[in-house]
């Protein structure tokens, strides 16, 4: 789209200052994630066009984030907090009283821009702790929510045995033919399925409850101060919905603790960072610790191995169903990934004790 057109798009929401000019901003894979200058020469708002063929319903979308958002708002004061527009994100309405404005063909939502922020996209031990404690904190700042204030944006997106199902049917359906060569990572896949289905068992028997979680935690869904580096506010709300507390901690242990990138092809790089594991539970544990349960938090560094071997199913289905998810940049992308997960998964299964140990601290 040309320029014109975003400033027309924005017209039908109501800002305080004139925008003039809309550029490209941030590395999202979802969402396109536009920077707004106004007419002050202020780069103040963020102007984002919403995926609806991953986010099918909007208006559940949206309505979760102004809930939200808005107990957050309350929270916040209710602590005293100083500061509080940049500890938050702030949505700004459409003229027509709507959190979205809907052009016919495209779905878009604006929030005010942070100022004095920034975002990493690699991490150290300060960062993973920071990035602990403002996950646990937006946790526990959330717990209260009634149950049923919240959908399921993605329904079933960090349930494993319906991604075990997706993963089955691929197999079966063999749609690209490709299932020759990969025949020992899918065994490997069905040897560990029963004991990484332990949530959904834990929950039908009443042990394990659904939290408000975030659901996708990566470092570089946090801003942090651009002065001190100490975290400011979590971002990207699309994903906050019902789920376990293992897959916040899961899949930041995932990305996060990874000595490798996710598609590495060299599989030597990929281990496990005991010491960014451990930066960030501290971290998380600092405010989790009020709301977690025992079982939680014994079952934490589980939450690791659950979510990284999760992503090699998801992976791996996607590259027998000829890649039709995941955006690749090469016949076998899916596949690279999908072995680089694993070589991450059996780098936990040979630190689980030690972790395990770790986290005894906290019981």
């Amino acid at each position: 789209m040309k320029n014109e057109n975003y400033l027309t798009v924005l017209g039908k929401f109501n800002l305080a200052d004139k925008p003039i000019k809309v550029e490209k901003f941030g590395n999202g894979h979802i969402n396109d994630t536009l920077k707004v200058t106004t007419d002050k020469g202020e780069a103040k708002y963020i102007l984002q066009r919403i995926n609806h063929a991953v986010f099918t319903n909007v208006e559940l979308l949206q309505q979760n984030i102004l809930t939200v958002t808005t107990h957050i708002r309350k929270k916040l004061e209710a602590r005293g907090t100083q500061d509080i527009d940049r500890k938050m994100l702030i949505f700004i309405p459409a003229i027509d009283g709507r959190s979205y404005y809907f052009d016919g063909e495209n779905y878009w939502r604006v929030c005010l821009m942070i100022p004095r922020s920034r975002s990493y996209e690699e991490v150290n031990e300060k960062l993973s702790f920071e990035a602990g404690k403002a996950f646990g904190d937006f946790q526990l700042m959330l717990a209260d929510i009634p149950e049923g204030a919240l959908g399921e944006t993605i329904p079933n997106f960090h349930n494993m045995e319906f991604r075990l199902q997706q993963f089955r049917d691929a197999v079966k359906a063999n749609l690209a033919e490709r299932l020759a060569n990969i025949t020992d990572l899918i065994e490997a896949i069905e040897e560990r399925a029963a004991s990484m289905c332990i949530q959904e068992e834990l929950y039908r028997e009443g042990k394990l409850k659904k939290r408000t979680n975030h659901c996708d935690t990566k470092v570089n869904n946090i801003l942090f101060d651009e002065h001190d580096g100490n975290a400011l506010c979590v971002i990207d709300l699309d994903t906050v919905m019902p789920g376990f507390v293992l897959s916040d901690i899961g899949d930041f242990i995932r990305t996060g603790a990874n000595t490798g990138a996710e598609d590495d092809t060299n599989l030597d790089n990929v281990h496990v960072d005991m010491d960014i594991f451990k930066a960030y539970t501290r971290g998380y544990m600092e405010t989790a610790k009020y709301f977690l349960t025992p079982l939680e938090i014994k079952l934490l560094p589980y939450g690791g191995r659950l979510l990284t071997y999760m992503q090699t199913v998801r992976f791996l289905t996607d590259y027998i169903n000829g890649d039709s998810y995941y955006k690749i940049h090469y016949p076998e992308h899916n596949l690279v990934r999908s072995k680089a997960q694993f070589k991450l998964l059996q780098s936990l299964e040979a630190h689980a004790e030690e972790m395990d140990e770790f986290m005894g601290i906290y019981l």
